[in-house]
């Protein structure tokens, strides 16, 4: 039984933060062509989304840690750990940017949401990457006319 409700908190984080990034970067596409700024101040407008976006879904996993330790039902946290939201959050950082736990490592049912966040992270830096990537490509382009 733990195994399902473990399924399904990581569905529900994960959508829930997939969902806001499409959110922000549609609202980025819209925004930055209607910025009377220079062109490749635009793109620092974008690149500066895509970091508060990324932000904003790190806390997210961060809550749903601290929810699970705090429920100590679907496993814990150990290591250079104290139990609070702040290390939720430095914890979501290195498993969102796919650098890895080191000091504090998961045990039981919460593991798989490490995993998965690594995973959707990646994917989403990517995401962030390409669209950033297809913004600089438009302005470089009006630049050139």
């Amino acid at each position: 039984m733990s195994i399902i409700w473990a399924t399904v908190i990581n569905c529900v984080v994960v959508t829930l933060v997939v969902l806001i990034h499409y959110e922000c970067l549609f609202y980025l596409s819209k925004l930055i062509p209607k910025l009377r700024i220079k062109p490749r101040f635009r793109i620092v407008i974008g690149v500066f989304g895509a970091l508060i976006a990324h932000s904003i879904e790190v806390w997210i996993f961060a809550f749903a840690y601290y929810f699970i330790y705090q429920l100590g039902y679907w496993g814990t946290l150990e290591g250079n750990f104290d139990g609070g939201i702040l290390d939720c959050v430095y914890f979501s950082y290195t498993n969102f940017t796919t650098l890895g736990f080191g000091d504090i490592v998961p045990t039981g049912d919460i593991r798989f949401l490490t995993g998965i966040e690594s995973l959707t992270g990646l994917v989403l830096i990517t995401w962030s990457a390409s669209f950033l990537f297809f913004e600089m490509q438009k302005y470089w382009e009006m630049k050139k006319q």
